[in-house]
This record gives C-alpha cells, sequence and structure tokens, in this order.
C-alpha cells in the first residue's frame, strides 16, 4: 500500500481546501494549529477543528497515530494531524505537554524563529542550545509521543534536539542550504546527522525556501531532492510543502511579529513585498504532487523510490509515534 501525505500546511481551512487534498489524493495531511497562542487560544482552535470534521466528515477526520492513515486510505479520505509551529501553548508548565498530547498534538516546534523556552530560533544572532527546561520538554514529548520538530530552529539547537531525544526528531518543512541559502533552510553536516538519527527531513515548497523562489523550476526542485537523497538516503525524505492557501497578508505579517514586536519583521519577503509570496506553476497547491511524481521519475527515481518521497517514508515515521 502507497500512500501521499503532506507534512506541514497551514491553510484558510475550508471545505474548498479539504477538497483539493482529496483531489490530490493526500491520505494524511499535518497541520499547524498554532503558531504564538498560548494554552487556552489552543483549546479554542481545537473547537474550530471540531466542527470542520463535523461539517466535513465525508473527507476529512482526526488522525491520532498511523492506524488513522491506513483507514484514511481506505476510506478515501484524509487524516488530519496537528502540530504546533511554536512552543506557547505549553506555556511555562510541562505538565501542560501530556495535555496537549490529549487533545491530538503530534509534532511540535521547540521555537519559531526567535529564542523560546526551550530553545533558540534560526533568526536569532546567538545560538544558545537548547534550554534546561527544553531538555525536560524533550523527555516529556518522548514520553507522551509528540514529534520534536526543528524546521525554524538554529543549528547547534537543532544539534541539541537530536542529541538529547531518544526518538528520531523531524524537520518537517525546510530545505538544504546547498541549493538555496534561506535562514530556514539546512546544512549539509545537520542533515546528515538528522538522517543517521533516523530522522526525517519535509521538503518545503514555500517560495522563500525555493531557488529563483517563485519562479523555482520543477526540474530543478527534482534535481535538489536527488542531492538531497545522496547527502541523507532516500528513505529520510518526504514532503513538507508549508502550504498556506487563502491566507491572507495580515497573517503572514502576525507569523512574523505575533505579539512581541512593534517593530515590523518583513522575515524572508520585504518590505516591497511583505505578503506571502505566489506558489510556482506546477505546485499551486497539493494538486501538484502529480508534478512532483513525473517530475521525479524523470529524473531518474524509481517507482518505490517516488512513492517513498511522496508519503510512505512519512508513513513509517508515524509508525514511531507513541
Amino acid at each position: 500500500m502507497n500512500f501521499r501525505i503532506d507534512n506541514l500546511q497551514y491553510c484558510k481551512w475550508s471545505r474548498e481546501i479539504f477538497q483539493i487534498n482529496r483531489d490530490a489524493g493526500l491520505d494524511a495531511v499535518h497541520v499547524t494549529v498554532v503558531y504564538h497562542e498560548d494554552y487556552d487560544e489552543f483549546l479554542k482552535k481545537i473547537e474550530e477543528w471540531d466542527t470542520y470534521f463535523k461539517e466535513n466528515k465525508d473527507l476529512i477526520f482526526h488522525g491520532r497515530d498511523y492506524s488513522d492513515i491506513e483507514k484514511a486510505k481506505k476510506e478515501k479520505k484524509t487524516a488530519v494531524f496537528f502540530g504546533f509551529q511554536n512552543c506557547s501553548p505549553i506555556e511555562d508548565d510541562i505538565n501542560l505537554i501530556e495535555k496537549v498530547h490529549q487533545k491530538g498534538c503530534r509534532f511540535m516546534q521547540l521555537t519559531y524563529n526567535n529564542q523560546s523556552l526551550l530553545a533558540t530560533g534560526c533568526y536569532e544572532k546567538n545560538d544558545s542550545g537548547v534550554t534546561n527546561f527544553g531538555r525536560e520538554a524533550i523527555k516529556e514529548m518522548n514520553r507522551v509521543g509528540i514529534v520534536i520538530d526543528m524546521s525554524h530552529s538554529a543549528e547547534k539547537s537543532t544539534f541539541d534536539a537530536i542529541d538529547i531525544s531518544e526518538k528520531p526528531i523531524a524537520i518537517t518543512h525546510a530545505n538544504p542550504n546547498f541549493w538555496y541559502s534561506a535562514k530556514r533552510n539546512k546544512s549539509n553536516e545537520l542533515l546528515k546527522t538528522l538522517a543517521e538519527s533516523n530522522g526525517m527531513l519535509g521538503l518545503s515548497l514555500y517560495p522563500h525556501h525555493l531557488k529563483d523562489n517563485t519562479n523555482c523550476t520543477l526540474e530543478s526542485f527534482c534535481e535538489m531532492v536527488a542531492r538531497t537523497v545522496d547527502l541523507m538516503g532516500a528513505k529520510n525524505i518526504g514532503i513538507g510543502s508549508d502550504l498556506c492557501l487563502k491566507q491572507p497578508d495580515n497573517v503572514v505579517e502576525w507569523m512574523r511579529n505575533g505579539t512581541w514586536s512593534k517593530t515590523k519583521n518583513f522575515g524572508e519577503g520585504s518590505k516591497k513585498k511583505p505578503g506571502f509570496p505566489d506558489q510556482p506553476n506546477w505546485f499551486l497547491d497539493a494538486r501538484g504532487f502529480v508534478n512532483l511524481e513525473k517530475g521525479l521519475k524523470k529524473i531518474g527515481f524509481n517507482v518505490t523510490e517516488v512513492n517513498d518521497i511522496l508519503g510512505n517514508n512519512w508513513f513509517n515515521f508515524y509508525k514511531g509515534i507513541n
């Protein structure tokens, strides 16, 4: 059985987008539920998702473990897994880690660009690594079954997380720096270490992470995939598109600034182009998975390798989440 999994989306959720994901054949999607929200605000997000599940039960349901991906495949639905792009919902209370897990959280980033109580983000000038609280949080996340996600974290912090965690970690949405140098993209040394620890890299389709941005070609992206496989092996790579379909530009401003800054931060954008960038024309939404399949085959990947990269590797990784 082969699966199609997109392990990171943050869209303005609607039936239209759930249908797009089904049309794309996605058996599972990891969705961002939280950026800067605290625990009480997270609970409100859960209420919103409960409504989505009730109103769109023919298309989606709440996924909690790998067996739900198998169920989704059989029922021709999409299993939705919750994740956080920041650790803000656990506030400064380690006991909240178990509570967010009980509510369905399966991935949590230790940072979102900036320094957090747990680790250092990739936008900080100095990377002090994982903090004391971070070490304890990683142990607790391992215990309850939440994956440590270091997509927006700085390099030393990420090496620390790999070393501290007793379970494989993930970088759910980023690309290699050798292809395109962005603050969020990762070094060869880090990616090698991630693979050696059986961790997973979700390759991003977000234009600010792509060579030539919106103008990135499918061929260039697939060539990057091939080089990344040479670096990491073919079993440690999947897709984490970072799609933000239908989101208004004020959302990306909030993502970058939260409630902690009065100075406008443009992140990987600019003053001239502050909003969400346009997607490449070959990956406008999840239906672009079919183009990825064609592109990977054209560049020389066999059918097994293509199926692994487009979903089976993530499925096998989910088997270890418990």
